[in-house]
């Protein structure tokens, strides 16, 4: 009877520890707000990258809500995200109201990504464009150009080839990223697209189409930047609580959108932003972020123009009630009490 009492309790204490790591696992579901409201010049690419986030969130454990709509920027309804995507935004995105409850999610620990013309929005507020890292000045037309990987490794520049032959518009910046403590792991080759005339036989022949129009007033710094990272977003007040930043000016093209090598290097951004460890999704102390679990679906989201709907769950994948780790260790401790009793 004595053996029999200390095997349950083994079983006890091993169905304990299964409980203490479905919490943790619990608290591991990432949400993002895809942001892509424009106010000048529109992609039309936006739907294409909406629809690639939403659709390759399951396999990253995250869930996406998609909006518009600039109402959605209040402290209870930023508090839900692990962090804030700004998406091909141009221009007066928000009110002052909605910018004031961005900071202030910022300063939770709320972490932020940004793609492409996101660096384009909100032009005169200073704090968003070091939570950027810099703001767009103007680029050549879109070319095929390459793109070199620098800097230290990064998720979002594993398994890209390097150099990177993208077709793309090449970003110019009004200031450079690394002024402010980003980390640069992408930049323009502009040998790759920057034509250059030389005198031949008394004729000039430009080796690219496609030219630079400069010139440029800014220093953007050397080599030229086109993704990077900021471990501390530099947008948070002095006392506030800095999670982190990644931005790519890459992602014109809905092309671009549909093709995994790109989509790799958004991702990677993505899940190393949210491993800031300052959001619910993965410290359950944090201040704003999702400490819940839910099951994922790649259809999650609200259609664009509107709040965000709440992910879908799917049934399938729920687990049965009667698995839950509570019912299983009453049940357990329900039978000790019973052999112990006889």
């Amino acid at each position: 009877m004595l053996a029999l009492t200390r095997f349950a309790l083994l079983v006890l204490v091993s169905l304990l520890a299964m409980t203490q790591t479905t919490n943790t696992t619990q608290l591991n579901t990432a949400r993002i707000l895809i942001y892509s409201a424009t106010r000048d010049f529109r992609h039309d690419s936006i739907p294409t990258a909406v629809d690639a986030l939403v659709q390759g969130g399951p396999s990253h454990q995250i869930a996406f809500d998609h909006t518009e709509d600039q109402t959605w920027f209040t402290d209870e309804r930023l508090a839900q995200y692990d962090a804030v995507l700004f998406l091909s935004n141009t221009g007066e995105v928000l009110d002052d109201a909605g910018k004031a409850a961005l900071q202030r999610y910022l300063d939770l620990g709320g972490n932020f990504v940004a793609v492409h013309s996101a660096s384009d929005a909100l032009r005169n507020t200073t704090w968003f464009i070091h939570e950027v890292g810099a703001a767009f000045d103007y680029h050549p037309e879109i070319t095929n150009a390459t793109v070199d990987i620098i800097g230290p490794s990064h998720p979002s520049t594993e398994g890209l080839p390097n150099p990177w032959p993208v077709q793309d518009e090449m970003y110019n910046f009004k200031s450079d990223p690394r002024s402010i403590g980003a980390v640069v792991v992408l930049s323009a080759n502009e040998s790759s697209y920057t034509g250059e005339c030389f005198l031949l036989d008394i004729r000039y022949v430009s080796f690219n189409a496609v030219q630079d129009p400069g010139p440029r007033k800014f220093d953007q710094g050397t080599p030229h930047p086109t993704a990077w990272y900021q471990e501390h977003g530099a947008g948070v007040d002095s006392n506030g609580t800095a999670g982190r930043s990644f931005y790519t000016s890459l992602g014109h093209l809905n092309e671009t959108w549909q093709n995994p090598t790109f989509l790799g290097h958004v991702f990677g951004g993505i899940q190393w932003t949210l491993q800031s460890n300052t959001t619910l999704a993965f410290n359950a102390t944090a201040k704003v972020g999702n400490g819940t679990s839910e099951s994922i679906s790649s259809t999650s989201g609200s259609a664009t123009g509107s709040s965000p709907s709440a992910t879908t769950s799917s049934p399938s994948s729920a687990t049965p009630s009667w698995l839950s780790p509570k019912i299983i260790l009453y049940g357990a401790l329900g039978a000790i009490v019973t052999l112990l009793a006889l």
